[in-house]
């Protein structure tokens, strides 16, 4: 069984589990299917929006889809959040990843 199919079990199980739905995302980019991945992680950012993983994976996605500007929300958005949890470990990697985008630095993943 392929780690999506398990996953999408997982995910029909529970669809509001958002490591679940955060994990469909990123298989699903790995495999080659970004826009599908993107679909679960604007998902993702909509229903569970304090999901501060999500911010740094779904902007380096819009980056690799061409979406700079959205990109560039995203990364604002996440660092809002992580402020807002007072996830410094978050904020210090949205920063970071921000700084070398808008510096035009390929940040490795």
């Amino acid at each position: 069984m392929s780690r999506i199919t398990q996953l999408l079990k997982f995910y029909e199980e529970n669809p509001n589990d958002s490591f679940v739905c955060f994990a469909l995302a990123l298989e699903y980019i790995k495999s080659g299917e970004p826009e599908t991945g993107l679909q679960y992680f604007e998902n993702l950012v909509q229903r569970d929006p304090d999901y501060v993983g999500t911010y740094y994976h779904l902007a380096k996605l819009y980056i690799k889809l061409g979406n700079k500007a959205a990109a560039e929300k995203c990364y604002a958005d996440g660092m809002a959040i992580a402020k807002k949890l007072n996830d410094q470990h978050s904020l210090a990697e949205l920063q970071n990843a921000a700084m070398n985008f808008s510096m035009g630095i390929e940040d490795d993943e």
